[in-house]
């Protein structure tokens, strides 16, 4: 059985959207940000780096996996799914999930940090953060032309880069005139796997969700 410690945050539900893709049974251990639990010793053993998602596969001697995209290739490749099988195909794969886990996820972070978390609001941090998603965002529509996913089938790329894009209005940035990024994103908000996974674990309301937010980005 997978074990799976996570929180309410985008690249938490990567992962729990990738378990439900699977079918996989898993347990879920959700990580108390406002107590600091991932910085705890014992917690700290499965990811070094004291962040979540991470993950126990109890099938695999114990096997521990942190990053969130190492976790979604880890079970794209024990599974053989949610990955192109051919050579170019897995590397387009990559590609894109390398888009998100180098820009497009950092990016959109720091938008959330300077515009929802910091009480010292920055208006020019604000607003690099948010064009450069934007800027971002049409890289990712104007490759969904004519497409039905990222790379043709379904994959851990949409998932990655989905997980992100669909909280853009929490973010505050303008996704006007991107069609084929709104088209992907009500594919994807229609697959039932995509619906539960992002109440694995659930989000709080939106004090408590700022409230933990400010707690982990200050430690």
């Amino acid at each position: 059985m997978i074990e799976l410690f996570t929180a309410a945050t985008p690249n938490g539900y990567k992962i729990s959207i990738a378990l439900e893709e699977l079918g996989l049974e898993y347990k879920v251990k959700k990580i108390d940000f406002n107590s600091s639990e991932q910085k705890e010793e014992w917690f700290l053993k499965i990811n070094p780096n004291g962040r979540i998602p991470a993950i126990i596969d109890h099938d695999n001697n114990g096997l521990t996996v942190f990053e969130s995209g190492a976790i979604l290739l880890y079970l794209a490749d024990k599974y053989n799914r949610l990955i192109p099988q051919d050579p170019i195909g897995r590397i387009r794969c990559i590609e894109w999930l390398m888009f998100q886990m180098g820009g497009l996820g950092p990016m959109q972070g720091q938008a959330n940090v300077f515009g929802r978390y910091f009480e010292e609001k920055i208006p020019s941090a604000i607003a690099r953060y948010r064009n450069e998603c934007r800027r971002l965002y049409s890289v990712l529509d104007k490759h969904l032309k004519g497409r039905e996913w990222i790379c043709d089938e379904y994959s851990i790329a949409d998932i990655a880069n989905w997980s992100w894009v669909r909280i853009y209005k929490w973010s505050e940035i303008d996704i006007s005139g991107l069609d084929n990024l709104r088209l992907w994103m009500d594919r994807m908000v229609a697959r039932p796997a995509c619906q539960k996974g992002c109440t694995v674990p659930p989000r709080a309301d939106e004090n408590t969700q700022v409230k933990s937010a400010k707690s982990m980005v200050q430690k």
